[in-house]
Formats: C-alpha cells, sequence, structure tokens
C-alpha cells in the first residue's frame, strides 16, 4: 500500500516515546514493503547539517517530506485559542506548511495513495484537509488521550487548574468531533480504546494496535555513577514528565537517598538538575545511552495515558523496571511480572534492595521480552496495522463507486 503519514514531529532522532513509536511503526510498516510518505514540520532554526542527517536517517524506512515551520509560541497560541474557543494544542500544531506538502504528494500523477494517517489527533485537521480533494480515506492513530492528560495535569495552582481544566474540556470537544469524522481509529491499549469510544460515541470503535517493537537490543557499554545507577528517561517538554520529576525529587527522593545513599539518580531531559545525589543529563540522541550496565529504570508518572514506550525499551535492553501503578496502565497482560511497582519512598527502597537479591533481574528480562515477542512483535503489528488500512480503502472505495453510479 501507498502510505500518507501526516505527523506533528518527525521522529528522528527517537528521543521520547512518540518519536520512538512513530520510528517503530514506519520501520515496522516498511519491512512489509509499504511505500511510506512522512510529512512533518521541522523548525526552522535546525542547522543544516541537522536537517541533513535526519532526512538521511529517515530515508531508511520512508520518503521524508519536512515542511519549515516555527510553532507560535505558547502565550499567543492561547490566546488565539481563547479568542476562537479552540484548544491551544490544536491552534500550535495548524500548519499550513505541511497540508500544502500534503496535497502536492496527493496530486501528485505518479503516486495513487491509498490511505493519509494522522498520527495523534493534533495532526488530524492537516490530515482531513490534504485528504477532502483527493477523497483519500483518514485513519487516526492516537497514541494517548490527549484531554485526560491534560486534566490530569491540573495539579498545581489555582489560576494552573482552571486554565488546564478549560484547556481539556475544549480539547475533549475536539476529539469528540475528529474522532466521529475519521474514517477509522487505531488506539494503542484497551484503555485507551475505550476512553476513545466514550469521547468520539457509539459509532466510533477504535482498533486496539499495540505499539511494535523489536525483543532484544544492546545496552550501553558506558557505565553510569551509582550502585545502582537510577535512570528517569523522559522529555522535560512533555507535562507529565515534568510533573513526575518534580514531584519524585520533592516527595520521594529524599527519603531513598538517606536509606540507599550509594544509589545515584540520573535524570534525562533536565541538564540543569540541581539535588543531593541526583545527576541531570540533556535528553540523549541515542537513548541506548541511558540503559547502562546494572541500571534501574524508574518510570514515576502520576499523570500517563498511551503505552510508555521506555518500558518496552527497558524491557528490550534487559534493565529492570520501576514504576508506578500509574504508568502500566495501558501495558499488556502480564506486565505485573515484567515490572516492579512502587509509589512511595518505602516501597521503592523495597524494590532496589528486592533487585539485589540473585536471578530477580533476568526473571524481570526474560519477562518483559516475552511479552515483547508476545504482543509487541514488529511483524505481527504491522499486519494488524495493514487490516485497519485495506479495510478503510475498501470502503472508501466502494463509497466512490457508489457515488459514480448515482
Amino acid at each position: 500500500m501507498n502510505l500518507l503519514w501526516i505527523a506533528t514531529k518527525a521522529p528522528w532522532p527517537p528521543i521520547d516515546g512518540g518519536r520512538l513509536l512513530l520510528w517503530e511503526t514506519l520501520s515496522a510498516l516498511h519491512g512489509r514493503g509499504h511505500r511510506i510518505f512522512l510529512v512533518a514540520p521541522l523548525h526552522p532554526d535546525a542547522p543544516e547539517d541537522e536537517r541533513r542527517e535526519i532526512v538521511q536517517r529517515l530515508s531508511a524506512v520512508c520518503e521524508p517530506h519536512l515542511a519549515l515551520r516555527r510553532p507560535p509560541v505558547l502565550v499567543r497560541a492561547w490566546i488565539r485559542g481563547a479568542l476562537a474557543r479552540q484548544p491551544t494544542t490544536l491552534v500550535r500544531h495548524d500548519a499550513p506548511e505541511v497540508v500544502d506538502l500534503a496535497r502536492g504528494i496527493l496530486s501528485s500523477a505518479d503516486v495513487a495513495v491509498d490511505v493519509v494517517v494522522a498520527e495523534q489527533l493534533q495532526a488530524y485537521p492537516q490530515a482531513r484537509a490534504a485528504a477532502a480533494a483527493a477523497r483519500v480515506p483518514v485513519v487516526v492513530r492516537a497514541q494517548n488521550v490527549e484531554s485526560d492528560l491534560w486534566s490530569g495535569a491540573a495539579r498545581r495552582t489555582f489560576l494552573a487548574r482552571v486554565l488546564l481544566r478549560t484547556e481539556s474540556r475544549r480539547l475533549a470537544l475536539a476529539e469528540g468531533r475528529m474522532l466521529a469524522e475519521a474514517d477509522a481509529v487505531v488506539a494503542v491499549s484497551r484503555e485507551d480504546a475505550e476512553r476513545l469510544r466514550e469521547l468520539g460515541g457509539p459509532a466510533v470503535r477504535p482498533r486496539v494496535v499495540c505499539p511494535p517493537f523489536p525483543e532484544d537490543l544492546p545496552s550501553s557499554q558506558s557505565p553510569l555513577e551509582g550502585s545502582p545507577p537510577l535512570v528517569v528517561l523522559g522529555s522535560a517538554g512533555w507535562a507529565p514528565n515534568r510533573d513526575s520529576i518534580r514531584w519524585f525529587l520533592s516527595e520521594l527522593w529524599p527519603a531513598v537517598h538517606r536509606e540507599l545513599p550509594e544509589t545515584v539518580l540520573h535524570v534525562f531531559g533536565a541538564p540543569r538538575l540541581r539535588a543531593a545525589g541526583a545527576v541531570g543529563h540533556a535528553a540523549p540522541e541515542d537513548s541506548a545511552a541511558a540503559f547502562a550496565p546494572g541500571a534501574v529504570l524508574l518510570v514515576p508518572l502520576r499523570v500517563a495515558s498511551g503505552i510508555r514506550m521506555k518500558v518496552l525499551e527497558a524491557w528490550a535492553r534487559g534493565v529492570p523496571v520501576i514504576a508506578t501503578t500509574v504508568a502500566v496502565r495501558g501495558l499488556p497482560e502480564g506486565a505485573e511480572d515484567a515490572v516492579l511497582l512502587a509509589g512511595s519512598a518505602e516501597e521503592l527502597v523495597a524494590a532496589l534492595r528486592r533487585l539485589e537479591r540473585a536471578g530477580e533481574r533476568e526473571r524481570l528480562a526474560a519477562a518483559g521480552r516475552r511479552l515483547l515477542r508476545e504482543r509487541h512483535d514488529p511483524g505481527a503489528i504491522a499486519a494488524q496495522l495493514e487490516e485497519v488500512f485495506e479495510q478503510a480503502a475498501t470502503v472508501a472505495r466502494s463509497g466512490a463507486a457508489r457515488g459514480e453510479e448515482r
């Protein structure tokens, strides 16, 4: 099939969960022979050599078309959204440059695109605008339920709660309209599918397709300080990550550090971090750097939706995972055997001591890789996505044929 994939950001380098999910998906579909045209915005301040590397890397799995675009600053986007009663996140991702590139591909005489895929609901308006004239079906792949993330982030000051809850309500209404309009919807977990159905109405029936991920990846050979090094890996630009890091450092880490002073906390994505017993790092271009020998991945999220790709990567690299119950929502059945749960300082200390037992790390690694093999196999996931795309294309063709008969 020929697929036109519209994203809100280029998936290379895969430095956060959203990029990693898209990268693995494109890789899996490319491996099965699909031709994929990727259209995504790229900040115009990106250096020329960086742009070339991104295009070169992406060309291994798709045909990249990057639109240089400078997103509006948050305050300006919020004002525009407030005046139009539109979600701020949709205003920030409104990209005519992306639509123009996508329309050019769809109108090309030598390309017959079967399906347009919107990666995340923020990409849906661009996908629908581009596909309208070409009468090509639009499939939404929702990595999470965005309105729930905004609602869950409303924890801080009174003003922040009001603004975030207002944004969440506007976004939920917009999500419902877009879901009902899309030709098909893909969710990454059963929990997300149920919530998306609630938002879009009974006619919306999301297909659950887990993220693809390879079963075995090498860990880093470069050690990190600490015994063990405790790693938090996440983009500081994502509000749930900022919330979790702030909460963990203030509420849990001091007690853990007192109890286990040889443990060193490494927070990737927070280079300016200043805390006793903790080291901040920039987000690594190669995420393997965070999965050092003897490391433990900590996922202390309090707000989450979708599936944490960092957990899948830890399983593939043989690194044990300690997470909150919120962080493991959406993972496949059996994940409780591959993750240690901790929501307090006492539980985290107990989990770290449990990892000192002989064979415990190996047991967790084996359980995680078994889940990757059974539920996240790239070939099997690509085949499931093919079914969704083929069904959407078949329905669109039959609808067009009936229209011509009239």
